[in-house]
């Protein structure tokens, strides 16, 4: 098998652990808000606050693997010629493509800080159905993707 097989196989698994962690994390903040809501207790919300930043530190490795795996694929062909083929060099799509990335990073950022502001400084969260409308931005951009790296449009 070569070198570029293996990271683009290590890139899709990496890009799927980091979409996987994007929509759970919202998921998280919602049952938090629900949580105050119903006064749950403080186990229940100390709970989720650890399971929100364990999900938001595997979120930011899982994207940074997939970063490395990308660049790799990206770029290889200048550091190994003869293994790696030039494949990514050209084409919009490509532009495009990394643009919505970084929105979804931001979103997933975006998240991990009102995890964050709720737990450190006691700020209060969105209602839950502003949460749960939020959680599905990051599938919009998703799909978007997809369709960019596989029609390749432009």
């Amino acid at each position: 098998m070569n070198l570029f097989l293996i990271s683009k196989t290590a890139h899709l698994v990496f890009v799927m652990a980091f979409v996987a962690s994007t929509f759970y994390l919202p998921r998280i903040l919602v049952n938090l808000a629900e949580s105050q809501a119903k006064a749950e207790g403080e186990a229940a919300r100390a709970r989720l606050i650890l399971m929100g930043r364990r999900m938001y530190r595997f979120g930011h490795v899982m994207f940074g693997m997939a970063f490395i795996f990308g660049l790799l694929m990206w770029q290889g062909y200048r550091l190994l010629p003869e293994t790696l083929p030039q494949a990514f060099a050209m084409g919009g799509w490509l532009h495009a493509k990394l643009g919505i990335v970084a929105l979804l990073l931001a979103y997933f950022i975006y998240c991990g800080r009102l995890l964050k502001a709720h737990d450190t400084k006691g700020k209060s969260l969105p209602s839950a159905t502003a949460l749960r409308w939020l959680n599905e931005l990051p599938l919009i951009l998703l799909v978007l993707i997809v369709y960019l790296v596989l029609a390749k449009p432009f």
